[in-house]
């Protein structure tokens, strides 16, 4: 069998109600010559039973004992045969039906990074839809001068992982850290904005919390020198509320948002500062509330409604891929 050009990777725990979408638009896209790879970390909700409906390639489990989103990739990457390896979080969807070949095209000899733009849907909190359009804007970056990424929707040469893997002990940002190590290398990272997908967070208040006290202890690892103190807390919580609240209500959507907006701003700079400032290391009990803050999974479903959930209808029409349900 020849080599695949691309192996498309995805971290899954627990993602029933989106993993098929993915699925779906990944085996649409216009890039036939890959490989699927899914890296479980656990899953009890059906999520596997909905991924093998589509013909995946290979599935590898990472015991949650074992669990960190450097090791999974190094799974994932360990498994696969493709030149290149896309990351997608399964909680991911693509647009588009040339999301891939925009995200591969991107390469030149000197590139070994490539990562895509996120939006949110109309589940998506205001403020992380502004967080979107900040981090992932509607230009490409050719030679991007920081090693910023984002590894729900990127790619990256197989053969500079080789020399260069995933660190596994860090609790989040693991893509931050291997872009900038590459980059020290003398690597490049390219942002293609059409390579785009929405990204689906339905987070609590705790969850946005715990992900950004995660992150921050990881970001506190790679960059030695940064800090966030309680100032910087309180000026970027009040800064970015009063900036949501006007955008929010520019656009219509400041009934919906009354609450939300200080909430997630709170919880984000409250979790960033409480991670930039522990002192104590990261305990595995609290690793385990990080990466799996609920056990509980989703209820199982019959294979009548799995069926019915899964009933996509894809549109030739603007090469766009139109994920509205069947009406029954």
């Amino acid at each position: 069998m020849s080599r695949p050009r691309a192996s498309v990777i995805i971290r899954c725990y627990n993602e029933r109600e989106h993993i098929g979408r993915l699925l779906y638009g990944v085996y649409e896209q216009t890039v036939e010559d890959i490989e699927v790879l899914l890296v479980d970390s656990g899953s009890t909700d059906g999520t596997l039973e909905v991924a093998r409906q589509y013909p995946i390639d290979d599935v590898v489990y990472v015991s949650p004992d074992e669990f960190s989103f450097g090791r999974a990739l190094n799974y994932g990457v360990d498994t696969a045969d493709g030149e290149f390896c896309v990351f997608a979080s399964a909680h991911v969807y693509p647009t588009r039906k040339d999301w891939l070949e925009r995200l591969l095209e991107t390469f030149e000899e000197e590139i070994a990074l490539v990562y895509g733009k996120q939006r949110g849907d109309d589940r998506t909190k205001f403020p992380e839809k502004r967080v979107f359009r900040r981090w992932f804007p509607d230009h490409d970056i050719e030679r991007q001068a920081t090693p910023f990424c984002n590894n729900a929707n990127a790619a990256i040469r197989r053969s500079v992982w080789e020399d260069h893997r995933y660190d596994e002990s860090l609790p989040g940002l693991e893509d931050l850290d291997w872009a900038k190590r590459v980059r020290e290398d003398g690597w490049e990272i390219s942002y293609a904005s059409d390579a785009e997908i929405v990204h689906v967070h339905e987070e609590t208040a705790r969850q946005v919390y715990n992900r950004y006290r995660r992150e921050a202890i990881a970001h506190r690892e790679i960059m030695e020198d940064d800090s966030f103190t309680v100032l910087d807390c309180c000026r970027l919580f009040a800064s970015n509320t009063v900036a949501d609240y006007r955008a929010a209500l520019r656009e219509g959507e400041l009934p919906g948002s009354l609450l939300e907006i200080p909430r997630f701003r709170l919880m984000q700079f409250l979790g960033t500062w409480r991670g930039f400032n522990q002192e104590v290391p990261v305990s595995d009990r609290l690793r385990q509330r990080f990466f799996y803050p609920d056990t509980r999974g989703y209820p199982e479903g019959t294979e009548e409604e799995t069926d019915r959930d899964l009933r996509i209808d894809y549109s030739e029409r603007d090469g766009s891929i139109d994920y509205t349900p069947f009406e029954d």
